[in-house]
């Protein structure tokens, strides 16, 4: 028995050498930072905003990879399967971690199979419609959804996305409806709405923001009160929706089972390229903010009590995998 207990014990140990090793090596090359959106979304735009700073902070180069379809599910389920190394990371919003999940059990991936590291970015959604709709404020939009229902198409970024989720509870609280049709990136969602190939989004700040003109109207944010990231836009209390509050997030995540040491070290270099100057002011531009949790274990108790939220709105406002 003793026998078998110092083997056991030189089994752990050199294991945990190896870990401390690896620890200890890395970064040794280059590392992939996957987006489960197209390019020029608000997930690209937070990638491509801190890859520079996060390259310098890690010592290494990092590529960008976006990998978008159903919903962000497919680059979750890559980052999932990747080797737990840390060499495959996902910028991911609550559509991966929670929504989509909840919305579709045959998921290849479980939100347990990633590694929570931190939260980057929050933001309100922004409510925007195609000029040509006639519609000035978000009482014009609750009566055209009432006078016919389903006539209006509202654009988003995929199922389970955070503009769906937003549409989602406005139906709910208005008891109005629009017909859901989902792009595979924001910037898509955004350009059918100014080709008036669909009328409203409740778009990202990034993707909306930017756009704003003869063919892109601005509403309000999706949060209660105004937000000081627009602060030219009312929130929906003053729009006269007042039981209405949503926005969102960004976040890091590691393939499960990423040694606790090499999840600290891209911890500490997402935080220090998150609290660079340039970033944040980038971000700002972009009616984003720079919000990063105090430890990775911090973010996974955020994650525990904001997927309850996102799940309950999934179940309240029956959303569907179209």
């Amino acid at each position: 028995m003793r026998r078998v207990k110092l083997a056991l014990a030189l089994g752990l140990g050199v294991l945990g050498l190896q870990a401390f090793a690896q620890a200890g090596d890395y970064p040794g090359k280059s590392i992939r930072l996957v987006i489960g959106f197209a390019p020029g979304g608000a997930a690209d735009q937070v990638a491509r905003a801190m890859s520079d700073a996060f390259s310098k902070a890690l010592g290494q180069a990092v590529v960008v990879e976006n990998k978008p379809g159903n919903g962000s599910s497919l680059a979750a389920d890559f980052v999932a399967k990747a080797p737990a190394d840390g060499y495959t990371l996902l910028i991911a919003s609550p559509s991966s971690i929670s929504v989509n999940p909840a919305l579709n059990p045959k998921l290849l991936y479980k939100p347990e199979d990633l590694q929570p590291v931190t939260k980057m970015t929050t933001s309100p959604l922004v409510l925007a419609v195609n000029p040509a709709t006639g519609i000035e404020s978000v009482k014009d939009l609750i009566a055209a959804a009432k006078k016919d229902p389903g006539k209006l198409n509202y654009s988003t970024s995929g199922n389970g996305s955070a503009p769906h989720l937003g549409a989602a509870l406005f139906g709910l609280l208005t008891a109005t409806e629009m017909t859901h049709v989902p792009y595979r990136g924001g910037s898509h969602a955004i350009q059918s709405v100014m080709a008036n190939e669909t009328q409203v989004t409740f778009g990202t700040s990034p993707t909306v923001l930017p756009m704003v003109g003869d063919k892109l109207r601005v509403l309000a944010v999706s949060t209660r009160e105004r937000s000081p990231l627009v602060p030219d836009l009312p929130g929906m209390n003053e729009a006269g929706l007042p039981q209405y509050h949503i926005e969102f997030w960004y976040g890091m995540f590691t393939p499960a089972g990423t040694p606790p040491a090499i999840v600290r070290k891209i911890y500490e270099a997402t935080v220090a390229a998150m609290q660079q100057p340039s970033v944040k002011s980038a971000l700002a531009r972009q009616g984003t903010e720079v919000s990063l949790s105090d430890s990775p274990e911090g973010f996974g108790k955020f994650l525990q009590e904001d997927g309850r939220f996102w799940v309950n709105l999934v179940k309240s406002a029956k959303v569907k995998v179209d």
